[in-house]
């Protein structure tokens, strides 16, 4: 994959950390914010789309309801984490 040059202005602690995980990895700090960039601009990506969904079933007036999904959060680390609520909520239009 083809790379250019780029340059960014970031606090100190943030580059100490960044080139002790260098260090730690044995990679160069320019990989190691590499990686970062693109995990976070996936996260990004992904957290755009997800809105775009929910959007998309607001607009159709599905919703979850907060019960639900208190639900479903309160499952989280149980070992028996519940599913992704299905919207139960459905507006008629």
């Amino acid at each position: 994959m083809a790379t250019s040059p780029f340059s960014v202005r970031i606090d100190d602690d943030v580059r100490k950390k960044l080139k002790e995980e260098a260090n730690q990895l044995r990679r160069s700090e320019s990989f190691v914010a590499n990686e970062a960039i693109k995990k976070y601009l996936i996260a990004a990506e992904a957290k755009r789309e997800a809105i775009d969904a929910a959007l998309g079933l607001a607009e159709e007036g599905e919703f979850v309801s907060s019960s639900t999904m208190a639900d479903w959060v309160d499952s989280w680390g149980t070992g028996q984490e519940k599913a992704l609520p299905e919207p139960d909520i459905k507006l008629s239009r």
